[in-house]
């Protein structure tokens, strides 16, 4: 075989691929946004523009870009306080995030809400939750009410391994098998909890926390590489389809590493020596990267995409920058659901 034809034959078939050039190239898009905003979120906190803490995902971006490419616009998305890369992944802009962060009246929420509660129903992110499983519930309750009105819409709800041994976790899981809810629980395994490793707090010889777990629910164990964004998605879609044809619920563990700490107050040195470097060596946004040249996507398109995200992202900072702090009028408003303070009987 000549040097030629190994190449050719080296590239996959373009007429073979099921997911395509438009929903690779979101699909990256939507990790650059992601790994961009939030090291630019990172910056602004040292420089003391960002206050308080601050839960980063990088090196988890293709949980985010892999579930929200497989979702449709009526979909709606439950968060943990880990959720900066889940909202942008809807399509909510980096303005409106490094907006919040920065508590500018620009923010998602005009600065009210901060890091850890991130929402935007407009685009179906129906909240980021900073207590512990405290959104599995929550997640089973809409998935119910479209479930009950006949809605197509299912429920996403992500969450960290050390949410499974939360008693919500398995409520919640007992709840959705039950009623057969459209609702997918997907587990972002970074390894770790706070400071942590997942693998000290659950029973001896059990590997997956999410996964080993879903027998006792009747759902199927399914795990997943959750630095490859095209198996995220794919996962996702069978999921989607099953759930929409009443199915009932996922669960899917995805197996992911966040290269920081737990927050802005962890440095992460309980990890072994080179554990870091070798997931490092596995980026999603670096392997997927190197899947689009495979797929006969050019390197100028690609670095369009880049530059492109990055111009963002600085314009955003700018704007926030300028932007004021929100009115302290604003304090006692959207406090109950009639948008004002006072409490009703």
């Amino acid at each position: 075989m000549t040097s030629e034809a190994r190449s050719a034959a080296a590239v996959p078939s373009l007429a073979n691929d099921d997911i395509g050039e438009q929903t690779r190239l979101l699909m990256f898009r939507t990790q650059v946004i992601i790994r961009e905003a939030e090291q630019r979120a990172y910056d602004l906190f040292l420089q003391n523009l960002v206050k308080g803490t601050s839960h980063l995902s990088l090196g988890q971006e293709a949980v985010a870009a892999g579930v929200a490419a497989a979702m449709r616009p009526n979909d709606l998305s439950f968060c943990t306080y880990r959720g900066h890369a889940h909202t942008l992944a809807r399509g909510v802009s980096v303005e409106k995030v490094l907006g919040e962060l920065m508590q500018r009246d620009n923010g998602l929420m005009r600065g009210k809400g901060g890091s850890m509660h991130l929402t935007s129903v407009e685009h179906g992110v129906m909240g980021s939750y900073a207590i512990i499983g405290a959104h599995l519930p929550i997640a089973c309750g809409s998935a119910w009410r479209a479930q009950y009105k006949g809605h197509d819409d299912v429920s996403v709800c992500f969450f960290g391994d050390g949410t499974t041994n939360i008693g919500a976790f398995h409520e919640a899981l007992n709840f959705a098998s039950v009623w057969q809810l459209p609702v997918i629980f997907v587990c972002e395994n970074n390894l770790y909890m706070e400071y942590t490793p997942i693998a000290d707090v659950i029973p001896a010889g059990m590997k997956h926390p999410a996964a080993d777990r879903a027998s006792a629910y009747g759902l199927e164990a399914i795990v997943v590489d959750g630095n490859d964004a095209d198996e995220v998605y794919r996962t996702a879609q069978g999921a989607f389809t099953k759930a929409r044809a009443g199915g009932g619920p996922s669960l899917i563990e995805c197996m992911t590493y966040r290269y920081s700490g737990h927050s802005r107050a962890d440095p992460g040195k309980y990890r072994p020596p080179g554990e870091l470097d070798a997931w490092k060596g596995r980026d999603p946004i670096k392997r997927y990267r190197a899947r689009l040249l495979q797929f006969g996507i050019s390197e100028a398109a690609i670095v369009e995409i880049e530059n492109e995200v990055r111009h963002v992202v600085d314009e955003a900072t700018e704007v926030c920058k300028k932007a004021p702090p929100p009115d302290p009028a604003i304090i006692t408003t959207d406090i109950y659901a009639d948008g004002g303070w006072a409490w009703r009987n």
